[in-house]
C-alpha cells in the first residue's frame, strides 16, 4: 500500500523561503556584527528611556490632584528633561550605527552582485536585457537598502516600545490591558492576509520598472538609430506605456497598503476609545487614580503607534523580500562554462589549435546545429581566413576559441590540451579580438589602450599606438592620450576607434588573434591604415580572419569556406579559384557587383 506523500502547505513553503532569504541577507551583516550589536543596544536604551515618560506624566497628574508642592513638580520636569537628553544621545548612536551597518551591507551586496554578474558567461547576457540587470543593481538593491538601514532600527525600536508598554500596562491595570489586547488577533490576521498580497504586487511592480528601464536603456544606447528613423515619439510612447503599467500596479499597492494601515489604526484606536470609556468608569468609582489612567492611556498610544509602525514595517519587509529574491536569483545563476578543479595553467603557449569533430547549437534557437562535425588543424603562426555566406557559422566558430561557449560535441585543443582543461583567465589572456563594432569605454584613449594590459607604462603604450597607426591622430588632439573618447567611443571616427582597438590588442600581445570583420565598415583611407596596423598585429601570431571583402583574405595561409555549418572547401586563393566551387562563385559575384557599382 502506497503512503500518501506529505506536501507542505503554501504557508510553510513561504516561511521556509522567507527564512532562507533572511539567512542569506543577514550573511552580509557579519562583517558589521559589532556595530550592529552596539546599535541594537543603543536602540534598546533609547526605547527603554521613552517608556519612562508616562511614569513621570502619571506622577505629575497625581501631584496636581493631591496638591503636591511646586518643588516636587519642578523636580519631575527636571528629571524628565535629563531623560530626554540621555535618550537623544542614544538616538544619535543608534541612527548612526545602524545606518553604517545598512549602508555597508547594501554596498557589499551591490559589489557582490556586480562581481558575480561580470563573471557570468556571454550566453547569460544574450538572454537578459541590460536595463533589467541594471534595475536589479539599482532599484531592487535600493528597496533592500531601505529595509536594512532604516526598517531595522524601527523594528527594534517599536518592538521594545511594544513589549515594554504591554508589560507596564499589565502592571498598571490587568483588566484594562486584557480589554485593549483583544484587538491583537485581528491585527495579526490582517497582517498575514495583506502581507502576501503586498509582496506579490511589489514584485510585479519591480518587474515592470525593470522592463521600463530596459526599454529606456536600449533606446538611449541606440540613440543615433532612433534619431535617424525619427522614432523619438515611438520610443517615448513605448516607455510611457511601460511606466503607466508600473504606475497602475503601484496604485494597487498603494490601495492595499492604505486599506491595511487604515484598518489597523481603526482597530487600535477603537480599542483605545473603549479603554478610555472603561478607565473613566474606574476613576469615577475610585478604583483607578487619574494619574494611572493618563499613564495607561499613554502606554496604550505607545502600543497603538508601535503596532501601526510594525505593520508598515511588515509591508516594507515584504517588499524587501520580493526585491532580495530577485537579487538572490541573479546570485544563484551559475556559469555553463565550468572550470575544471584541476585546470592547467597555460605557460608560454605556441598557438597551435585543433578542432576535433566540433558541433555546436544555440539551445534557445532550436535543435539545428550552427556548426556540424568541424575538424581542423591550425599550426602556430598560421593565418586562417574564414569566408562563406551569412549564417554559415564563421563567427560562431571563432567564439568557441576563447570559450564564450562550449561545443555541443567534440573538443578544441590548444597546444594539444583541451581548452576546457585550462584556466579560463589564462586562455583568454592569450587571445586578442578585434571585432567589427569596436567597443570603447567612456574614459581616455590611454585607459582604453591599457585595457589590454593595465600595468603597462607610457612608453609601452606609445609603442603599441605607433604600431597601430594611431599615435599620429592621438597626439593631434589637444589632450593627446588623455582625450576623453565618450560613451562607446562616440567622439572618435570609425577608423580611429578601430586603430585604438588594434593598439589595445597589440599591448595585450596575445598568441592567438581573432579579426571579425575588422575593416568592413570603414572607408577606403581608414581601411588602408587599419589594414596596415592589422598586418603588424598579425606577425608571428595564429590568426583567424573573418571578412566579407574577399580581396582582404587573398594573402592568408589557408582559406576555409563554410556553408551551413560545415567546411566545404579549403586551400589558398589560387587553388580555390581553380576548383570552381563556392569560393569562386562568391569571389566572382562580389567583384561583378563592384564593377556594376562603378558603372552606375
Amino acid at each position: 500500500m502506497l503512503r500518501p506523500s506529505f506536501r507542505p502547505s503554501s504557508s510553510a513553503s513561504f516561511q521556509r523561503t522567507d527564512l532562507k532569504q533572511l539567512r542569506r541577507l543577514f550573511a552580509f551583516v557579519k562583517p558589521y556584527r559589532w556595530q550592529l550589536f552596539a546599535g541594537i543596544v543603543a536602540v534598546a536604551v533609547a526605547s527603554g528611556l521613552g517608556l519612562i515618560f508616562p511614569q513621570f506624566v502619571g506622577q505629575f497628574f497625581d501631584g496636581f490632584v493631591s496638591g503636591s508642592s511646586a518643588t516636587a513638580l519642578n523636580r519631575v520636569v527636571i528629571l524628565l528633561l535629563i531623560v530626554f537628553l540621555v535618550q537623544a544621545i542614544f538616538n544619535f548612536l543608534r541612527t548612526y550605527l545602524l545606518a553604517l551597518v545598512g549602508e555597508g551591507v547594501v554596498a557589499d551586496m551591490r559589489t557582490a552582485l556586480y562581481r558575480h554578474l561580470i563573471f557570468l558567461p556571454v550566453r547569460f547576457f544574450e538572454s537578459r536585457k541590460t536595463g533589467e540587470i541594471t534595475s536589479r543593481l539599482t532599484s531592487d538593491v535600493s528597496v533592500v537598502q531601505g529595509a536594512v538601514s532604516q526598517a531595522l532600527a524601527q523594528l527594534i525600536n517599536q518592538s521594545v516600545l511594544l513589549l515594554g508598554s504591554i508589560v507596564l500596562l499589565f502592571i498598571t491595570n490587568l483588566r484594562l490591558t486584557l480589554l485593549m489586547l483583544a484587538v491583537v488577533p485581528v491585527v495579526v490576521l490582517a497582517a498575514a492576509f495583506f502581507g502576501r498580497r503586498l509582496r506579490k504586487i511589489s514584485t510585479d511592480f519591480q518587474d515592470r520598472v525593470a522592463d521600463a528601464n530596459a526599454s529606456a536603456e536600449e533606446a538611449l544606447v541606440g540613440i543615433r538609430v532612433v534619431k535617424s528613423f525619427t522614432a523619438e515619439a515611438l520610443e517615448a510612447n513605448r516607455y510611457g506605456v511601460l511606466v503607466r503599467q508600473s504606475y497602475r500596479i503601484a496604485l494597487k499597492r498603494a490601495v492595499l497598503r492604505a486599506l491595511f494601515i487604515a484598518g489597523i489604526f481603526l482597530a487600535m484606536f477603537s480599542a483605545i476609545s473603549v479603554v478610555l470609556w472603561y478607565g473613566g468608569q474606574l476613576v469615577l468609582t475610585a478604583s483607578l487614580s487619574a494619574g494611572d489612567l493618563v499613564k495607561f492611556l499613554l502606554y496604550t498610544f505607545f502600543v497603538a503607534g508601535a503596532v501601526g509602525a510594525l505593520t508598515g514595517l511588515y509591508s516594507q519587509f515584504q517588499e524587501a523580500l520580493g526585491a532580495s529574491k530577485r537579487i538572490f536569483d541573479l546570485l544563484d545563476e551559475q556559469s555553463d562554462l565550468p572550470e575544471a578543479k584541476t585546470a592547467e595553467k597555460l605557460k608560454h603557449p605556441k598557438g597551435q589549435l585543433s578542432f576535433d569533430k566540433v558541433s555546436f547549437r544555440y539551445g534557445d534557437r532550436g535543435k539545428e546545429h550552427v556548426l556540424e562535425n568541424v575538424s581542423l588543424d591550425v599550426a602556430a603562426g598560421q593565418v586562417i581566413a574564414l569566408v562563406g555566406p551569412s549564417g554559415a557559422g564563421k563567427s560562431t566558430l571563432v567564439t568557441l576559441i576563447p570559450r564564450f561557449y562550449d561545443p555541443s560535441a567534440g573538443r578544441i585543443l590548444l597546444d594539444g590540451i583541451d581548452i576546457r582543461e585550462l584556466k579560463l583567465k589564462d586562455l583568454r589572456a592569450n587571445i586578442g579580438i578585434v571585432p567589427q563594432e569596436t567597443q570603447l569605454f567612456s574614459g581616455t584613449i590611454a585607459e582604453n589602450i591599457r585595457y589590454g594590459r593595465p600595468g603597462s607604462n607610457d612608453d609601452e603604450l606609445q609603442v603599441a599606438a605607433q604600431a597601430a597607426n594611431a599615435h599620429e591622430f592621438i597626439t593631434a588632439f589637444p589632450d593627446g592620450y588623455q582625450t576623453i573618447v565618450g560613451e562607446r567611443g562616440v567622439k572618435l571616427s570609425g577608423g580611429q576607434r578601430q586603430r585604438v582597438a588594434v593598439a589595445r590588442a597589440l599591448l595585450k600581445n596575445p598568441r592567438i588573434l581573432i579579426l571579425d570583420e575588422a575593416t568592413s565598415s570603414l572607408d577606403s583611407e581608414s581601411e588602408a591604415l587599419v589594414q596596415a596596423a592589422l598586418e603588424t598585429l598579425m606577425q608571428g601570431r595564429t590568426t583567424f580572419v573573418i571578412a566579407h571583402r574577399l580581396s582582404t583574405v587573398r594573402s592568408a595561409d589557408r582559406i576555409l569556406v563554410l556553408d551551413d555549418g560545415r567546411i566545404v572547401e579549403q586551400g589558398d586563393h589560387e587553388s580555390l579559384m581553380a576548383q570552381a566551387g563556392l569560393y569562386r562563385d562568391l569571389y566572382e559575384r562580389q567583384f561583378r557587383a563592384k564593377d556594376q557599382t562603378v558603372v552606375l
